[in-house]
Formats: C-alpha cells, sequence, structure tokens
C-alpha cells in the first residue's frame, strides 16, 4: 500500500514540475496526448489564416498561391512537431513541448509571409498574437523573454531594414470584410487558448490536491501499524516524548498502560495465524472506540500496546484501564472460533518529576509483570 501510494506520488510530482524522471506510462500518455491537442489546434490556427487569405486573393489583394503556400509550411510544421512527440523524442527534453522552437519557427513563417505578402501584412502580424498566446500555454519566463527578444527582432528587422508598404487592405467590400474577419478570429482563437489555458490550470489545480492527498497518505502510512491500524512503535514513543515534555512544563500529570493480550501465542498455535491478526485488530479497534479523543493508543510490539494517558493520575488510569479490560473480557470472541476468549492485562503508572521516559516506560513494564503474575486478566500499578 505504501508503495503504490510513492508511486502515484511520483508520477504526479513528475507531472507537476515538468521532470523526466522515470514517469509512468500513463503519465506519458497523458503528456503526448497534450502535445497532440496543442499541435492540433496550430494546424487549426493555420488553417483559419489561409481561409482568410484566399478571400484576399479572391480580392485581387494578394496571389492566390499565397494561401495555400503558407498552410503548406504550417502544417508542415505542425506534422513534424507530431513526429518529434510520438516517437518520444521530445520527452529527452526538459521542455518536451518544445516552447521555444516552436514559438521562433512559428515567428519566422509568419514575418517571412509578411515580407513576401505585405499587401495583406495583417494577417501575419495579428497571428503573432496567437503565437504568443500558445507559448504562454506552457512556458517559463525565461522562455518568454527569448521568444519575445525574438520577435523584437524580427519586427526591427522587417520595419526598419526593408521597405515594404505592411498594409491592412479595405479598399473594397471584400478586403474589408476579410480584414473583420482577421480582427474577430484572431481574437476568438485568443481567448479559446485562454479558456483552454484555464482548463489546464484546473487540472494542474487538482492534481496538485492528489499530490497533497498523496503525501498525507504517506506520512499516515509512515505512522500507523500495518495490521492494527493504530499507531506504529515509532510514533506512539514520539507522542510519548511529546507528552512527557508537555507535562513538565505545564505541571499537570501523565500515566500511560503497558498492555498485554493475554496468552496470545496460544491463540494463534490452537487457531491459526489469520485468526490472531483479527483478534489484533478487534482489539485495536474496541479501544479505539473506547479511549478518550486526547489519548494515545499504538503497537508497542507483537501483542503489547501502549496506551499514553494525558492529564491523569495512577487512580484515573487505573479506572479507565479496568473498564477497558472488562469490555475486551466480555467482547463475543466465539464470534472468530468457537470457544475463543481473550483477555488483557496492564501495567499502569503516572509519571514522576524528573523521570525519564525509559525509566517511565520500565516501571509501566514491571506492573504489567505484577498483573501477569496474578494470574493475568489484571491491572496491576506501579
Amino acid at each position: 500500500m505504501g508503495t503504490a501510494a510513492s508511486a502515484f506520488h511520483n508520477s504526479i510530482a513528475a507531472e507537476l514540475d515538468g521532470a523526466r524522471p522515470s514517469l509512468t506510462p500513463t503519465a506519458l500518455l497523458r503528456r503526448a496526448k497534450q502535445r497532440r491537442q496543442i499541435q492540433g489546434m496550430i494546424g487549426v490556427s493555420y488553417v483559419i489564416d489561409a481561409f482568410v487569405l484566399l478571400i484576399y486573393s479572391h480580392a485581387g489583394t494578394i496571389p492566390a498561391t499565397i494561401g495555400p503556400t503558407y498552410a503548406a509550411c504550417g502544417l508542415f510544421t505542425v506534422a513534424c512537431n507530431i513526429v518529434l512527440s510520438e516517437t518520444g523524442f521530445t520527452e529527452r527534453f526538459t521542455d518536451h513541448y518544445f516552447v521555444t522552437p516552436q514559438a521562433i519557427v512559428g515567428m519566422t513563417i509568419l514575418l517571412a509571409f509578411t515580407y513576401i505578402a505585405p499587401q495583406a501584412g495583417v494577417v501575419f502580424l495579428c497571428s503573432l498574437f496567437v503565437v504568443f498566446n500558445f507559448a504562454s500555454l506552457r512556458s517559463t519566463p525565461r522562455q518568454t523573454a527569448l521568444v519575445w527578444t525574438a520577435m523584437a527582432l524580427g519586427l526591427a528587422g522587417l520595419f526598419l531594414l526593408t521597405d515594404k508598404p505592411i498594409s491592412m487592405p479595405h479598399g473594397t467590400g471584400l478586403e474589408r470584410f476579410a480584414t473583420m474577419s482577421v480582427f474577430i478570429l484572431t481574437i476568438g482563437r485568443c481567448m479559446f487558448l485562454g479558456m483552454f489555458s484555464n482548463s489546464m490550470r484546473q487540472s494542474l489545480y487538482q492534481s496538485g490536491l492528489k499530490l497533497k492527498e498523496a503525501y498525507r497518505r504517506i506520512e499516515e502510512l509512515a505512522e500507523l501499524d500495518e495490521l492494527t491500524g493504530a499507531y506504529n512503535r515509532r510514533c506512539i514513543m514520539r507522542m510519548l516524548g511529546e507528552e512527557v515534555a508537555r507535562a513538565r512544563r505545564s505541571g499537570t500529570p501523565c500515566s500511560i498502560a503497558l498492555i498485554d493480550l493475554d496468552w496470545f501465542k496460544r491463540i494463534n498455535d490452537a487457531f491459526g495465524h489469520p485468526i490472531g491478526d483479527e483478534v489484533l485488530r478487534t482489539f485495536a479497534i474496541t479501544m479505539f472506540a473506547n479511549i478518550r479523543e486526547f489519548d494515545r493508543f499504538g503497537r508497542y510490539g507483537g501483542e503489547e500496546f501502549l496506551l499514553v494517558l494525558p492529564d491523569t493520575f495512577t487512580d484515573g488510569a487505573a479506572q479507565i484501564l479496568e473498564r477497558l479490560r472488562e469490555i475486551v473480557a466480555d467482547l463475543d470472541w466465539s464470534a472468530f472460533s468457537a470457544g475463543m476468549r481473550v483477555t488483557i492485562s496492564a501495567g499502569v503508572t503516572t509519571l514522576r518529576p524528573n523521570e525519564t521516559t525509559d525509566t517511565f516506560l520500565a516501571r509501566a513494564d514491571g506492573a504489567l509483570y505484577t498483573a501477569k503474575a496474578r494470574g493475568r486478566n489484571h491491572i496491576a500499578s506501579a
């Protein structure tokens, strides 16, 4: 169970930080699917621009070959990116989306066609906003700065080093319709990408919640005894140390009880270890159901358990243990096997001034042996 939680934690953590180590097949498929989605949207964007260019060509603004050539260049880059993704090549890199290369290639195509067909330059310049929106889906601050610098240099070269008359056609009704379509479709794509980005953030947020739950579960598994669900020895000893320190600071009493299931080895020998395990689980459940909310109960080892009783003197602790002893003895253990009877013995003691935890436990252990010497099914106080 702990291994499963660890594997789940590793896969989600890797998804969140974009790291490359040992992703699960499911995580790899999820990443590949996301890349396909993004490439699909980029391809559709090129087709949309090509459609507008065809309207301009029909209006006589640009040659008829511009639109198909532009679409062919864009879709060729999309196909190359899909091949690199599907073959697993992109998984070799931390930036498995190839944000910077894709953005720079896209900007190069747009600036090149602005130079080739400046009469419809508005199409390509508006599409730069779409390129940046795509890049922003997965880019880091460093990648954003790099892409912005490349765009600034490209635009500087286009506007300052050439005298191309970059236009926004509006001379005829068809040209005005095409130019209107450029702005409508550009804004629409940017809005769609914003919604897609929000969906990705929601997915990331859900993954973060799953990661927190995995951490919580891992911590819980690290503290609990796998068989009984009680705190394990390491955890109950830490809690005992904390309660001892608190009792010393506040001057309040603190009692403990070492509890042993009587003749447990005989139960295992007579009824089998699976039944013995069920006895331990049932005993632990019974204890949790009948102790106070602030008491601490853990498996000390084997069939021995430690109960920490804060703010409790010896007499009160002995009364609590006597009640628990009666509850355990009165359970219908024959439900597990005919003739079965389970009882407990316990040694109870209260912390003394300046006493160490080891001495505290040793006195409780001594009281437990006294209870056993009295014939078991007894509570003894040190």
